[in-house]
Parts: C-alpha cells; sequence; structure tokens
C-alpha cells in the first residue's frame, strides 16, 4: 500500500458499510462453506460481526481475524440474497487488503504475486517453463476429460485431477491483432484471462473466429496480464495495482466499443472490482478504470445483445447431444448474466440443453480458497458434480474457466465421462458448420 493513508481510507469505508448488516442470518441458507461445515464464523454474518471490532481485533490477533476471513470462496451467494443489500465482497475484499497492509505478505505470497505475478513477462516465462516439465511430475487421469495427476505425493497438488497447461499458450500463437470492423460496425478490445491463455487456449481461438464471422473489429493488445484477482483476494494491494495499471497502458492505445472476456471472474473483477478498489493513490487514472469498467462485457452477453446470434434452421434433432449447464458465481449472481450463456447453446441443434438442479450453486473453486483449503473445497464441489451426474448429460458447459477446472477435477476423481466445455466452443460449432 502507499502508507496509512491508504490504509485508514479503506477502514473508514469498511466502518461505513458495516452498519447495514442487520445480523438477519439471511446469508446462512445461501452460503455454500456454511452448508459443508456448519460453523457461524464460516457464514458471512459472523465475519462481518468480527469486522465490527477490526480496529481493536487487527491489533490483538491480526493472523486469526485475517485466517477467518480467509475461508470464505468469495462467491457472492450471501450479497445476492442480502435483504439490506450489504456488499459483503466489497466488505471482505477491503477488509484483507486493511490485514495485509498491516501485517504484510507471507514469504511465499510475495515471491508469488509481486515476484511473478505483478510482471506478466516474467511470469509468462515461468508458466511456459512449466509446461515443457509438466509430464516428468504428471500422468494423464482422465483422457476424454482431458485432466492429469501427480506422480509422486505432492502437498500442493495433493490427490486432484487438473487440467494440464497448454503445451503453446495462446499468447504466442497470436500475440497481438488489430482489425478494423465490418458489418457490425463495432470494435471490441479482447481480454484473454490467466487461465484461457495458458490452460484453454482453444477458447480464446474460438473466440476470435466468432468475432470474426460477426465482422466484429478485434483489438488483441501484446503482454496482456492477469486481471489482478488472485492479488486482491490475498489482500495484495501493491500487485493489483501493478496489474491494473500494467492492463489500462496497453488496452489505453487504441479505441474499442467494447472489452470482450470469455472468463467470468475477469468480467466481474475488471467490471466491479477495479473501480471498486481504484482511488487517487493508486497510481492510475481513476477516470480510464471507470471507463474500462463500463465497456467491460462477458462474451455470452456480448453476442446476444450487441451483434445478435446465427441459429440453424433445423431445430429437434433426433441425434441432439444432451449438455447441461453451470452457472458461475461470478457471472450470474455478480452481473446478473445467465440466459446468454444458454442462448448460445441452444442456437446449435446439434446439442439439446437440459437443466441440472441447482445450477446456480457455487463449484466450490474459490481461486486461492482451494489450494487453502482443498478438502472443504472438494466436498462443496462433490454436490456439483453430483448434480451434473443425475442430469444425465454427456456434456457440461459452464462460462468460468475456474469452474471448468473445479468440475473437471471433481469428474475425473469419480471416473465419469462427461466433458467440459465453455458456451462459446458450443456456439462457434454451429458457424463452422456452416
Amino acid at each position: 500500500m502507499s502508507g496509512m493513508k491508504e490504509l485508514t481510507t479503506l477502514m473508514r469505508e469498511l466502518e461505513e458499510q458495516l452498519v447495514v448488516c442487520m445480523r438477519c442470518g439471511m446469508c446462512q441458507a445461501v452460503c455454500p462453506l456454511f452448508m459443508e461445515t456448519g460453523l457461524e464464523a464460516d457464514v458471512a454474518r459472523g465475519k462481518l460481526a468480527l469486522l465490527d471490532g477490526l480496529l481493536q481485533e487487527m491489533f490483538k490477533d491480526p493472523k486469526g481475524v485475517f485466517e477467518r476471513l480467509n475461508r470464505c470462496l468469495l462467491c457472492g451467494s450471501c450479497a445476492a440474497n442480502c435483504p439490506s443489500g450489504v456488499s459483503v465482497l466489497e466488505i471482505f475484499i477491503k477488509a484483507r487488503a486493511i490485514l495485509t497492509g498491516f501485517m504484510g505478505l507471507s514469504p511465499a505470497k510475495k515471491v508469488i504475486l509481486r515476484g511473478m505475478l505483478s510482471r506478466p513477462g516474467i511470469f509468462d516465462c515461468m508458466v511456459e517453463w512449466g509446461s515443457k516439465f509438466q509430464k516428468v511430475f504428471t500422468r494423464p487421469a482422465n483422457e476424454l476429460i482431458g485432466t492429469s495427476c501427480s506422480r509422486l505425493v505432492s502437498p500442493l497438488l495433493k490427490n486432484r485431477h487438473f487440467m494440464p497447461l497448454a503445451p503453446v499458450p495462446f499468447h504466442r500463437m497470436i500475440p497481438s491483432l488489430n482489425s478494423n470492423p465490418g458489418r457490425s460496425g463495432i470494435k471490441a478490445a479482447f481480454y484473454v484471462g490467466c487461465l484461457i491463455d495458458k490452460i484453454f487456449p482453444k477458447v480464446a481461438h474460438d473466440v476470435i473466429d466468432v468475432l470474426n464471422h460477426h465482422e466484429v473489429g478485434v483489438f488483441l493488445p501484446e503482454g496482456q496480464g492477469c486481471c489482478g484477482i488472485p492479488a486482491i483476494s490475498s489482500g495484495d494491494m501493491v500487485t493489483f495495482n501493478r496489474l491494473v495499471g500494467h492492463n489500462l497502458e496497453i488496452f489505453e492505445s487504441e479505441e474499442f466499443d467494447f472489452l470482450v472476456t470469455p472468463c467470468a471472474t475477469c468480467t466481474s473483477t475488471i467490471k466491479e472490482i477495479w473501480p471498486m478498489m481504484a482511488n487517487k493513490d493508486s497510481g492510475y487514472d481513476i477516470s480510464m478504470v471507470e471507463e474500462i469498467a463500463q465497456k467491460t462485457i462477458d462474451i455470452n452477453q456480448f453476442l446476444v445483445s450487441k451483434v445478435g446470434l446465427e441459429k440453424d434452421k433445423y431445430t429437434d434433432r433426433v441425434d441432439a447431444v444432451d449438455v447441461t449447464y453451470h452457472d458461475p458465481c461470478h457471472l450470474k449472481k455478480s452481473l446478473g448474466v445467465f440466459a446468454e450463456p444458454r442462448s448460445l447453446i441452444s442456437a446449435n441443434p446439434g446439442y439439446r440443453l437440459k437443466e441440472m438442479r441447482d445450477s446456480d450453486q457455487c463449484c466450490g473453486l474459490g481461486g486461492s480458497f482451494n489450494l487453502e483449503y482443498y478438502e472443504l473445497s472438494a466436498n462443496i464441489g462433490k454436490v456439483k458434480r453430483d448434480n451434473i451426474k443425475a442430469s444425465g448429460c454427456s456434456i457440461v458447459a459452464t462460462g468460468c474457466p475456474a469452474c471448468m477446472l473445479q468440475i473437471s477435477d471433481m469428474l475425473s476423481k469419480s471416473g465419469d465421462n462427461i466433458v467440459v466445455k465453455h458456451p462459446i466452443e458450443i456456439y462457434v460449432e454451429l458457424l463452422k458448420i456452416k
């Protein structure tokens, strides 16, 4: 942080927001973590009660307060269902920033966040080296899903079934692009996101293909960095501000109508968290943050509401493949986007959409939550797996690459042969058929 001034500002904002909570307990009914543990300390109401005395507790037991705050998926279920309209995510994120500003980062997080993530070029090189040597330490787990598992006992990988790093990341395949709009009259900046770039590059290729098909001009600047969600989730304002400033600089070089991304988390971060955390001490132009946030839109919503989907006249095909859809928390609960991904799936007559039970229930990943509390994360994820399996579908689609990772892990470990896709992958098949 830039000193106690910024810390004091965050503290003041936090105190103003905390008074809104009535402690009604409605958050208990929707919190996936509380459903798993039954602990009051794990639900939003319990954490907010703790934060009421943050100034005093911060000096008494800052580590204990931070650990309790960290046991949160940041899924937004509590905020979406709060009758008082408490901005729970904003409160928790600012509280983490306050505590990290007071305690400092752990040595490991300092290396990962400030040493690598905040330097996109270094981060890209490290991941590319990892992709070259990953086969030495991993082996295939489920060939249909495409997951791998560790060859050795590892405290980090544990018994995970994970999606391997792509042999070649998307930014190496198409470093940059700047095309003029055609009949659509729209120019879109394309923010790829780390997981799409490094694990699911096919999704990024499909986005480019779809935009080209609809004659949308594409601005893909070189050297994109992380959106900053891992940093701000850890309370690291220094890394967060560096990444926001870096991305603003590379995107401000060209005029565009919208900024599209196929990652629900990146969309939510740029649209909501960037302006939430920006202030005059952040080191970048706040007005630019607001402008980018207003232009940012999920790729599914962009295609449905701004461009218009193509649909095949042949519907109700007998050979259609059954597919179900999982609503990412950051897409439905944070941004209200849920019908649009389903529209992309339904546009392709080769697929038949079947709703699963509780499609908007959190999958349990929660970013760094999965790394620190894997058993809890997996227990929540197993409920999602069971609902997917019960749908009887051979494909599950979702608009968030993080959810794709979690769902792939849960399905793979259960021995299920259910493919995980992004809705854009299903829609692009229709266009390629044409």
